[in-house]
């Protein structure tokens, strides 16, 4: 049997930083995410952003150490509102960090509910202007052992450099 793993999921994770500058450049477009093969509903509200600093070990034994800012999208129709435009999202987003401090540069990860069906965790891509909008695709978030992603690298790198005799960890 083959206990070969996976290849991990090709994630496009931006940072704050990098969203919000999107934002800036058009602050006047409608500010539209997608997830699960759908557009997030006009009336969606931003209920909650919070940072956090994480440390921890990783399933090798490894310390990690991150930050990380999670913003939680509820996703209603609320009456005829239209899509909130990335002038306003980046303002909220500013106001927030007045008073708790976010790191541009840091994890951003959505958390996305509509009110019934329970939170689910994604990263964003790269904000995109299309039809009008601005875009952001949101791809789930999913657990990632990071020794192997290491040991994935590694050999990226070294495939273009050379023979690695480097051997895949062995985690859990």
């Amino acid at each position: 049997m083959d206990a070969t793993l996976p290849p991990p999921v090709a994630v496009e994770d931006v940072s704050l930083g990098t969203l919000l500058a999107a934002c800036d450049a058009q602050t006047a477009a409608p500010l539209v995410f997608s997830y699960e093969g759908r557009t997030i509903r006009p009336g969606y509200h931003v209920t909650e952003v919070k940072a956090g600093q994480f440390a921890a070990l990783d399933c090798g034994g490894n310390p990690e150490a991150w930050s990380e800012i999670f913003v939680q999208l509820w996703d209603v129709i609320d009456g005829d509102r239209t899509h909130m435009n990335a002038g306003k999202f980046a303002a909220i987003i500013r106001k927030v960090s007045e008073h708790v401090g976010l790191d541009l540069s840091a994890r951003l990860t959505f958390e996305v509910s509509d009110g019934v069906a329970p939170m689910q965790l994604h990263c964003a891509g790269h904000p995109r202007m299309a039809e009008g909008r601005l875009a952001v695709d949101l791809s789930p978030r999913a657990a990632s052992c990071k020794p192997r992603d290491r040991w994935l690298e590694e050999q990226k790198a070294s495939a273009c450099c050379g023979p690695s005799t480097s051997k895949q960890p062995c985690c859990g």
